[in-house]
């Protein structure tokens, strides 16, 4: 139910998710069946391979997110810039029609379960499944780039002729994305479920390094100065498209050496009946149904994005700031989220229900405290922390623009990564028919916010505003999701979670005051100053972060003074 910039498989696409930077959500571990370990060897092996892939995720997001500093350090944050964003949107989401949602929530679980139960332990059906997949993104990609200027048409807005024709020569040399991502998505869900997690964590970094090379490459040759979309030569545009383009086809072939590392060899197979695909349809409609709702969402969004003006802040800032929060979200929710999506999927199979929700209850807790503290920094150091990731290059002096869709965009990280847990607790079910459900209402709510605040508001405060109406629609998804969760697997510990958020929210208030205290004690103008803005992110953040986590100590935040116990044994050792 996100609403953000897709970018299908990379380090920050997001998952589902995933801007130039976004959030495709891919990746399993190994599956608990009856000859598992017992619970706690289980919980784990868990723990162990959502560390791992918190670390991945930590380094390919790092350098994702360097990869957008380099593009807006390149062609700076507006009009350009929004171009790029809206041309990238364009394959991420016909990627996410095709295969992107329906991988986590359909895919997935059903590789697991072939996994456990086919003799050759699902060699077959993934060989089944890659051919269709590559057939149908073929197919797919050659009509998306024939269709390329009336794609433009239904995300770029009115922004005149020049942009128009930027985007569609951007895009022609995006689409292929399409084709790419999908295979680097099924082979990183094969890899997955067979307990390989190195190399789908650590692929994306790949793509990153090759468009940050090609950034790097465009600011030699052409300088990192601002430009107008008509200014653009063929050769930028090739250098922008292009690279973008190369770094998706580098990571599809960094992934498969690790296909045979793990025993899967690639055939070609042609039996598709085999692929049970009336079933694979059945899950498969009502994920459609939810990626369709959330499309008519991004349409909306980009439209009005792109009804600013050459200097307030439009598709590219959102973007930058949405990569923002999917960064904490990433390393922090999906780590945990990819890590106990199959071991869910198997207690949902085996009738499990305690568990499962014991697991639900516990994700939620652990991820609204770890979050929240990052949450205050966003907020209350968005001045300093825009001055220090954006004020370079071409982009330099926009940091004022940035920083208020930042500090509103704070309000949307814990939501956002809640209602993305309670919607994979029903795909792990699996149940792909009430999250499409509960998306329509829930998308048609942030589409009312977002077009009131457009219609209210100047065009400086619309990214902003858009940011609002995801953080209302966000808690929203969250709160039907919950009640409609707890008639499926019981009760999934909503006093618990309750009195973890209430701790959490004093903590969190207590570290917002201090914060600000600092802010106003430091001297100057962040906005002025890139050194100035360095401390104050410095100062306020080691503030922040020492203030909350000494009154989550105080207040006996479980979920926090667990993992201080585990570092101060670790040391101690």
């Amino acid at each position: 139910m996100a609403s953000g910039l897709y970018r299908s498989a990379n380090a920050m696409p997001d998952g589902v998710p995933p801007p130039q930077d976004g959030a495709t959500l891919i990746g399993t571990s190994p599956i608990i069946d009856s000859t598992s370990p017992p619970p706690e060897t289980a919980e784990g092996s868990a723990a162990g391979n959502s560390a791992i892939m918190a670390i991945g995720s930590l380094v390919s997001r790092g350098t994702g997110f360097l990869r957008t500093l380099m593009v807006t350090a390149a062609i700076g944050t507006f009009a350009v810039n929004d171009a790029y964003a809206t041309a990238l949107i364009i394959p991420q989401m016909v990627y996410e029609f095709l295969l992107g949602g329906v991988l986590t929530s359909v895919v997935v679980p059903v590789l697991v379960r072939r996994r456990k139960v086919d003799p050759d332990g699902g060699q077959a059906y993934a060989q089944r499944l890659l051919t269709l997949a590559a057939l149908a993104l073929g197919v797919a990609t050659v009509l998306a780039i024939a269709a390329a200027p009336l794609l433009t048409a239904i995300y770029a807005g009115n922004r005149g002729d020049e942009y128009h024709n930027l985007v569609t020569d951007l895009a022609q040399l995006m689409l292929p994305i399409i084709f790419f991502s999908g295979l680097s998505a099924l082979i990183a869900a094969v890899l997955n479920t067979r307990g390989h997690f190195a190399a789908p964590m650590w692929a994306p970094i790949l793509n990153n390094l090759v468009i940050i090379a090609a950034c790097a490459l465009y600011i030699v040759v052409y300088g990192a100065k601002l430009v107008e979309p008509g200014d653009l030569s063929r050769g930028q545009i090739l250098l922008l498209g292009g690279g973008t383009l190369l770094g998706i086809v580098v990571q599809v072939t960094g992934l498969v050496p690790a296909l045979r590392k793990v025993g899967f060899r690639w055939r070609w197979r042609f039996d598709f009946r085999a692929l049970g695909l009336r079933e694979l349809g059945r899950l498969g409609g009502w994920m459609l149904c939810y990626v369709v709702v959330n499309s008519i969402g991004l349409i909306v969004l980009f439209n009005l994005l792109n009804q600013v003006d050459k200097k307030s802040a439009g598709p590219a800032i959102y973007n930058n700031v949405f990569l923002l929060l999917m960064m904490a979200h990433g390393i922090i929710a999906v780590s945990i989220i990819t890590a106990l999506m199959p071991r869910m999927s198997s207690a949902a199979a085996d009738g499990r229900f305690g568990e499962m929700a014991a697991d639900l209850s516990r994700t939620v807790r652990t991820v609204t405290a770890v979050l929240a503290p990052i949450a205050v920094c966003y907020a209350v150091l968005a001045d300093p922390i825009s001055v220090v990731l954006f004020d370079y290059g071409a982009a330099q002096g926009d940091a004022g623009a940035i920083a208020p869709v930042l500090l509103v965009a704070a309000l949307a990280l814990i939501p956002f990564s809640i209602s993305q847990i309670f919607t994979f607790a029903f795909w792990a079910l699996p149940d792909t028919r009430m999250p499409a459900l509960i998306n329509i209402p829930v998308v048609l709510l942030r589409i009312l916010v977002q077009v009131l605040v457009f219609a209210a508001f100047s065009l400086s405060f619309l990214a902003s505003g858009m940011m609002i109406g995801n953080a209302v629609s966000y808690i929203a998804a969250a709160v039907i999701s919950a009640r409609l969760l707890r008639p499926r697997i019981g009760r999934i510990g909503i006093g618990a979670m309750v009195n973890t958020f209430g701790r959490v929210l004093v903590a969190a208030l207590g570290a917002t005051l201090v914060g600000v205290l600092v802010m106003v004690l430091l001297p100057g103008d962040a906005l002025g100053n890139q050194l100035l803005g360095f401390v104050e992110v410095v100062i306020g953040g080691a503030a922040i972060g020492g203030t909350y986590l000494g009154l989550a100590m105080l207040l006996r935040i479980r979920e926090i003074t667990e993992v201080v116990g585990m570092l101060r044994r670790r040391l101690g050792r």
